[in-house]
This record gives C-alpha cells, sequence and structure tokens, in this order.
C-alpha cells in the first residue's frame, strides 16, 4: 500500500472509532475509503467490520465505570443480538447492497427523530423520564427491536448505534453514557459475530484491515474517553447532530448522486 493509502485509511478509522463510540455510523467513513482505495464492495463492508470490531476494545475500556448498572439489561438483548448478527451476515454473502443501502437513509433518519423526541414519547407512554422502569411490553418491544438492528448491523452497520440508543431510551436508561456503554457491548458483539463469518467467507483484505484496526482503536478509545467529559445534554445534542448529517449524506448518495 502506498503512504498515501495508508494515511487515508488510518484517518478514517480513527474518525468513524470515534463517532462510533459516541453515538454510531462510523461505517459511512471507513465504507467510502475503502471503495475510494479501489476495494470491491462486499470486501469493503467486511473489512470494514472487522476492523471496527478490533477497535471497539478500546471504546469498551473507555466505558468500563458504566459497567454495573447495564448488565441487568444485557441477558435481555445479547443473544437476539448473536442470532441478529449472524442472520445478517449470512444474507451479506447471499444478497446484493443494494436493497439495504435503499433502506439505510430511512433508518438513520428516523432513528435520529425518536432519539430527539424520546422524552415526550417516554411521558405519553407514561414512563418515568428519570429513569424508572419501563412496562413489560416496552421491554418485549425493544428485544424484538434490537434483533431486527442486529440483522441490519450483521449485513451492512451503518448507524446500528443511534438506533440503539433510540430504543434504549423507551426502556428506562436515562444516564446517556450507561446507554452508550450498552450500545458499544452490544453494537461489539453484532460485528462480532459477523466479523467471524466474513473472516470464513475469505471476505477480508488484511493488510488493510490491519491499518484500519490501529486507527480505530485510537479513535475509539479517545471518543469513548472524551464524550464522558462533556455535559449529557451536550452528548445528546451532538448524537442527533451527527445522525442528521448520516441521514442527510445518505439521501444524496441514494437518491441524488447517482
Amino acid at each position: 500500500m502506498r503512504a498515501t493509502e495508508i494515511l487515508g485509511l488510518a484517518a478514517s478509522s480513527a474518525a468513524a472509532g470515534a463517532i462510533n463510540a459516541v453515538a454510531g455510523g462510523g461505517t459511512l467513513l471507513t465504507f467510502p475509503t475503502l471503495l475510494f482505495f479501489g476495494t470491491p464492495p462486499v470486501v469493503a463492508n467486511a473489512t470494514s467490520t472487522l476492523a471496527l470490531t478490533l477497535g471497539t476494545a478500546g471504546s469498551v475500556y473507555g466505558y468500563r465505570r458504566h459497567f454495573e448498572p447495564v448488565k441487568p439489561w444485557l441477558w435481555r438483548f445479547v443473544p437476539v443480538s448473536i442470532i441478529g448478527g449472524l442472520i445478517g451476515s449470512m444474507l451479506l454473502t447471499h444478497t446484493s447492497n443494494q436493497t439495504f443501502a435503499k433502506l439505510v437513509p430511512f433508518l438513520i433518519l428516523f432513528a435520529t427523530i425518536l432519539f430527539l423526541a424520546q422524552g415526550l414519547f417516554r411521558r405519553l407512554a407514561g414512563l418515568d423520564d428519570r429513569g424508572g422502569a419501563a412496562h413489560q411490553h416496552t421491554i418485549f418491544g425493544a428485544i424484538v427491536f434490537q434483533f431486527a438492528v442486529a440483522v441490519y448491523g450483521g449485513y451492512f452497520g451503518a448507524g446500528i448505534g443511534i438506533l440503539m440508543l433510540a430504543s434504549l431510551g423507551f426502556i428506562g436508561l436515562g444516564n446517556i453514557h450507561e446507554m452508550n456503554t450498552l450500545k458499544t457491548v452490544l453494537s461489539s458483539l453484532i460485528n462480532l459475530v459477523a466479523s467471524v463469518w466474513f473472516v470464513g467467507a475469505g471476505l477480508i483484505h488484511w493488510p488493510r484491515a490491519a491499518v484500519m484496526t490501529a486507527g480505530a482503536l485510537a479513535g475509539y478509545y479517545l471518543g469513548s474517553h472524551y464524550s464522558q467529559r462533556i455535559s449529557p445534554p451536550r452528548v445528546r445534542q451532538l448524537i442527533t447532530l451527527i445522525g442528521f448529517v448520516l441521514s442527510v449524506v445518505t439521501f444524496y448518495k441514494e437518491f441524488v448522486h447517482r
């Protein structure tokens, strides 16, 4: 690889890691960068997933102090995340990206609006804004939604962090850093399952994956570490901004710039 390619891949993965640590959507940086340097689309998707999965270790470590409060939720969401991630990764190896690519802008925009208005919706649903327990049917709905997110995440994955944050706000989680911790663990499991499948299918470009993993490790750690120094309202504003920017970019790519 040329020096420009190494720098481009490292920079995009570092920025993607930082964005994923705060909200999600980093794939929309790494995937186009890999395409720009001549990587075939399916290989680019698989290589990006693997690199960001390995880089998640930096983010998980950065959120270590918030693990205890979210442990009760893990047993509910981990099984569907693993199963959904496997199904999504299998779909990628047997279908084209076109159908899911057209859904990406709508999913991210819907999730961003939902995340922005979650306080209002929680009050209308009779939930405690201060983090009280959610109703049983709300939790069941969140589990079903998480399964759908996991399938999508195994297939492509851009924006799954925002989708999960939107859902987690309705089940009683009120601390944005705890929500980010749970989101990071679940997204890493989804991507881990997908990565294992992609490795077995021979879809990884290993030299590029190695460069991007190093960048993602730095980006994830810095993003998770410094986001906790920002007040929760500011983090929410940043997440909302990232979501709207990602939706505009994906709408433009899919429906305007073709």
